[in-house]
């Protein structure tokens, strides 16, 4: 085997010095910039990407705290709204209850003063008829009677 031969050994390791020297230089100039490079564009790109993240997510922490805004901003213009025609309905129902109340309390008084006009005029009728019964009740019985003797009983009778 010629490796192990010792007389070829030192140009052996000349020829390794060359070839590794050759192919450091190879690595050093041309392949290992480039894939720093391309390491670096790597690095670059992921920063970027990070970076657009942290600002993806500011807008987003943005929008939701404008979206919450105006959720709460709704929420209590809905409120609002709500008391005020709550407010308006408890008017307008007032008002409303007020109107009947005075309706039905004038129906109530003339109701009131129609049954005591028929109440006099019932107890008129009562009275004159009352008369008469009495004038012939005391006419029948002792043969003649006193028309005003018979008013003042009936009117005694009556209060």
């Amino acid at each position: 085997m010629p490796q192990l031969e010792f007389h070829t050994f030192v140009p052996q390791l000349v020829w390794l010095a060359i070839t590794f020297g050759f192919l450091y230089l190879m690595m050093a100039r041309v392949a290992l910039p480039r894939i720093a490079n391309v390491l670096e564009e790597r690095r670059d790109r992921i920063a970027d990407d990070l970076d657009q993240a942290e600002q993806f997510k500011r807008q987003t922490d943005e929008a939701i705290a404008a979206y919450e805004k105006a959720l709460a901003d709704a929420r209590a213009n809905a409120h609002e709204i709500a008391q005020a025609t709550r407010d308006k309905l408890n008017e307008e129902t007032e008002r409303q209850r007020k109107s009947i109340e005075a309706r039905l309390a004038e129906k109530i008084a003339a109701a009131e003063k129609q049954i005591a006009a028929t109440k006099e005029k019932a107890l008129g009728n009562v009275r004159a008829v009352a008369i008469e019964v009495a004038d012939a009740v005391v006419t029948e019985l002792l043969g003649s009677a006193d028309r005003a003797a018979a008013e003042r009983a009936v009117d005694g009778e009556l209060k």
